[in-house]
């Protein structure tokens, strides 16, 4: 995402987010019987899936290779209320390793969204592989395991809208105390589990002022939203940095209801503190206290200094 200046320095945004937790913390829904925060932390910005291309994975690998760059950023979500994440945490040792030292230093439990791919083979080896990943979000600490679009779309049946066996595999993550959901990019999922009444608690659905990476177009996608039994978890409110901040999320916390959450993904503290500001503005209908960018000339008055 891009980077604003704000009016406040990064230090000092850090100090009014923890001043400020104890009078007012991030709006929460509930989920399965589990209170999240709205905002969850997003993580394709830490593990370098930036969804733009080879050299902007390899940046974000660079400078989030330990733990170092990424625990300043988890307390400064959990300061402010925020904590609730989502990540593939299976295939990303470092960002879990980073939970574990945030919460141990803050105190603070961070619920765990884990969206792993699993095996769906129809066999006697696919079902036990399948549980074997699920056991490991659980051993992981996960509160919630939403099946991977990658693998639940492999199930979908469009002729019957259905998805196959899927029960099957909700079943394995109640077995484990996880909260089962489906990760759908692929919107019919959540028309087809409504619908027949499967046993989810949740859907991940991608949602952008854009349209990035959304099967169907965003009105469309909107209702289906606003339709759905369940709450949803949208998922790429800045279109991968195809939109700024200010205006992806303004149109996320506009356009969904109060029991939908929006996953931010971001690079370093300055944007989580800025994104967090952003939102809570939005929300409160009120002007976000930040600046413009930077500029080689700082007194245009027409746009003020």
């Amino acid at each position: 995402q891009m980077l604003y200046c704000t009016k406040l320095t990064k230090q000092q945004l850090r100090d009014v987010i923890m001043t400020e937790q104890n009078v007012y913390s991030f709006p929460r829904t509930t989920v399965g019987g589990l209170s999240v925060s709205r905002f969850i932390i997003g993580t394709n910005w830490m593990a370098g899936w930036s969804h733009t291309g080879k050299a902007a994975d390899c940046m974000i690998k660079n400078h989030h290779h330990s733990t170092e760059t990424l625990c300043p950023m988890l307390e400064t979500f959990l300061n402010a209320g925020i904590d609730t994440m989502m990540c593939s945490f299976q295939v990303t040792p470092v960002i879990v390793k980073a939970v574990r030292m945030t919460e141990q230093k803050l105190g603070k439990k961070i619920i765990l969204i884990d969206t792993p791919a699993i095996d769906v083979t129809d066999s006697a080896e696919g079902r036990k592989n399948a549980e074997r990943t699920i056991h490991a979000s659980k051993e992981l600490g996960a509160d919630f395991c939403l099946i991977h679009h990658g693998s639940a779309e492999l199930l979908v049946n469009k002729e019957k809208h259905e998805i196959r066996r899927i029960g099957d595999y909700t079943a394995m993550i109640r077995e484990q105390g996880m909260i089962p959901g489906l990760s759908a990019h692929m919107p019919e999922l959540i028309v087809y589990s409504d619908e027949n009444g499967y046993d989810v608690e949740t859907y991940i659905q991608i949602y952008n002022c854009m349209g990035f990476l959304m099967q169907v177009e965003i009105e469309t996608v909107n209702r289906i939203i606003r339709n759905a039994k369940k709450p949803v978890m949208t998922i790429k409110p800045m279109a991968a940095g195809r939109t700024t901040p200010f205006v992806g999320l303004n149109f996320s916390w506009a356009t969904i209801r109060d029991c939908d959450m929006v996953t931010v993904g971001c690079f370093n503290e300055m944007e989580a503190a800025e994104d967090i500001e952003i939102s809570r503005a939005a929300l409160e209908r009120r002007g976000a206290n930040l600046e413009g960018r930077s500029s080689p000339v700082q007194t245009q008055a027409a746009f003020g200094k």
